[in-house]
């Protein structure tokens, strides 16, 4: 909202300071400070009021160190951090970008769906919380409106790039490197196309299409695509917001993890919704995305902040009104750039965390049916607790994991010349 206040008095007015706001690196950084800001402020405020509320977390006795302490801590924190998501996107943000507002979508929607399973356990008094067939339920329908938006709507498009072999005339191509349009090099085209194209890390022509799935059809394979793409999307949107859903166990786990996630993400789409950054890097071009760094800005600053109440011993617990949202909103976020590919390397740790406790259950069901008593893998999962098993202290396997997932952001960012 501020951004079309400011564009107008700049353009009506000239009004001093005004045009500051056309950069998306002032407004990214002013969504950081002020989700900051609004985490410290709203965070102590709504601990005091679940505390008064008697909103606590019932913990489960699983013999792990330090885990009575945390009994009664107050839950559905998550609140804290959409609240400091949304606001600083609104305030700062284009909201008429289509990115933007599916992205905004996206936090409201598994937001909701977070909230209402924590407020069935902590207000309903079930531990069960919302049916887990009907989270799923509510995951594949956001990932049916985010992938019939991304496949079907005009407004998601990139520049693709082409590869000069003869004189082309300017009006029909880009050159961001200033050179003439007689020479051979790879530029893009001025004309943004729709494409069902996506990022693969470590190829030197890193851009996969979807429709390559499907082209034993035969030539009329690609307008068949949509039965390939979006049953991708729907699967990515949940294992992403399960992966941050289990690995909501630690203090602050989670929300470093997603903050770590955040940064790499926006790094990426500040890239790719940049033409000279694209074209250098040689990567694939996505008009708009850049605008998604005020979001990203925001997350991030949303997941430091609630980190303040939030790592150990934690003060309170996002419960899934905050692990839900993070995970769905990263998967979204990963579709949106075209970078979903490369989730394995930059959300290691939520895969981790999803495989183990997968493994787990697997190993143990086949070992009670062939052998009669069921086997393990780990001491306990989701992987953490396995840890937490082996005499580890909850602090030095947060550090551990977080560590972990820099090391993994450095190289998902560097598989952008590493090819």
């Amino acid at each position: 909202m501020l951004y079309y206040l400011f564009t107008w008095l700049h353009k009506a007015f000239s009004f001093p300071g005004a045009g500051v706001f056309q950069y998306i690196s002032f407004r990214a950084a002013a969504a950081l400070i002020t989700s900051l800001f609004i985490s410290m402020i709203i965070g102590k405020r709504l601990i005091n009021f679940l505390r008064k509320k008697q909103v606590g977390e019932t913990v489960r006795d699983l013999g792990l160190e330090g885990q009575k302490a945390k009994q009664g801590t107050p839950t559905m924190g998550g609140l804290i951090i959409l609240a400091a998501i949304l606001i600083p996107s609104l305030l700062f943000a284009k909201l008429l970008n289509i990115y933007i507002i599916v992205v905004l979508l996206a936090t409201v929607w598994l937001g909701l769906i977070g909230f209402l399973d924590d407020f069935i356990k902590v207000f309903k008094k079930d531990k069960q919380g919302l049916p887990g067939k009907l989270k799923v339920l509510g995951q594949i329908g956001l990932g049916l409106i985010v992938g019939c938006t991304m496949y079907f709507s005009d407004s998601f498009k990139i520049r693709e790039r082409i590869q000069q072999s003869a004189y082309v005339p300017t009006t029909d191509v880009f050159n961001v490197e200033g050179s003439t349009t007689s020479e051979k090099t790879k530029i893009f085209a001025k004309t943004a196309v729709k494409s069902t194209k996506t990022t693969i890390p470590f190829v030197k022509n890193n851009e996969f299409d979807y429709n390559k799935l499907i082209s034993w059809i035969g030539p009329g394979a690609k307008n068949w695509t949509w039965l390939v793409f979006i049953p991708i999307v729907i699967f990515i949107i949940i294992a992403v917001s399960n992966g941050a859903n289990l690995t909501d166990g630690l203090d602050g786990l989670a929300t470093g993890t997603s903050a770590i996630i955040g940064l790499t993400l926006g790094v990426l789409a500040y890239v790719s919704g940049n033409i000279v950054f694209a074209n250098y890097l040689n990567i694939m071009y996505i008009p708009d995305t850049g605008e998604l760094a005020i979001y990203i800005s925001a997350f991030v600053g949303a997941c430091i902040g609630f980190l303040w109440y939030n790592s150990y011993p934690a003060q309170v617990f996002m419960g899934d009104t905050g692990s839900l949202a993070l995970g769905g909103v990263i998967a979204v976020f990963a579709i949106m750039i075209r970078k979903e590919i490369m989730i394995p390397i930059f959300c290691g740790i939520f895969l981790a965390e999803n495989l183990s406790v997968v493994m787990q259950v697997s190993w143990f069901k086949y070992t009670k049916r062939k052998y009669g008593e069921g086997r393990r893998i780990l001491k306990m999962s989701p992987l953490h607790h396995h840890f937490q098993k082996l005499g580890y202290h909850e602090s030095k396997i947060v550090l551990r994991f977080l560590i972990v997932g820099i090391m993994l952001a450095v190289l998902t960012i560097v598989t952008l010349k590493l090819r």
